[in-house]
């Protein structure tokens, strides 16, 4: 019984947590800040998560980094300012789409590198292969009766 009303107590709860998370997006004057303000927090990635955007993470760092960027929406920064302080701060990890710089290219490149060797790995081995079925192997005289011998061996038993 004490389990199911602390069960119901806390799921009571619940709601208000999540309230307590809404609250900066109720203080914007129009519905593009608002909007702006979503595609920004679910463009960013929770440094404590990973794989959690901002918007949806519940980690306290991701709660600073919600404030933080509607604080600065506040003041007037523009997006590009605003994933720029924070990735200053957090590092390019918080981006989901990092830029192409050249920290970043083997990064980039590194796909396009594994299927370029995977690729001429499969032509070598298909050339290789084809050069062999090409080759006609001819048996001495020895190993020709030694065969003929094991066959019938083989064909008696």
């Amino acid at each position: 019984m004490r389990r199911l009303v602390a069960l119901i107590l806390l799921s009571m709860l619940l709601p208000l947590q999540a309230g307590a998370d809404e609250a900066n997006v109720q203080g914007f004057d129009s519905l593009q800040e608002e909007q702006r303000y979503r595609d920004l927090t679910s463009e960013l990635r929770c440094p404590k998560c990973q794989n959690q955007n901002i918007a949806d993470s519940n980690a306290p760092i991701a709660k600073d980094m919600r404030d933080r960027v509607y604080r600065m929406m506040q003041d007037g920064a523009s997006n590009e300012d605003i994933v720029g302080a924070l990735v200053d701060r957090f590092g390019e990890f918080v981006r989901y789409k990092p830029e192409v710089d050249r920290r970043t290219i083997l990064l980039w490149a590194t796909p396009a590198i594994a299927v370029g060797v995977g690729l001429l790995a499969v032509a070598g081995i298909v050339i290789r292969s084809r050069r062999r079925n090409g080759q006609k192997t001819v048996l001495t005289a020895e190993e020709q009766a030694r065969a003929d011998r094991l066959l019938s061996d083989k064909d008696r038993e």
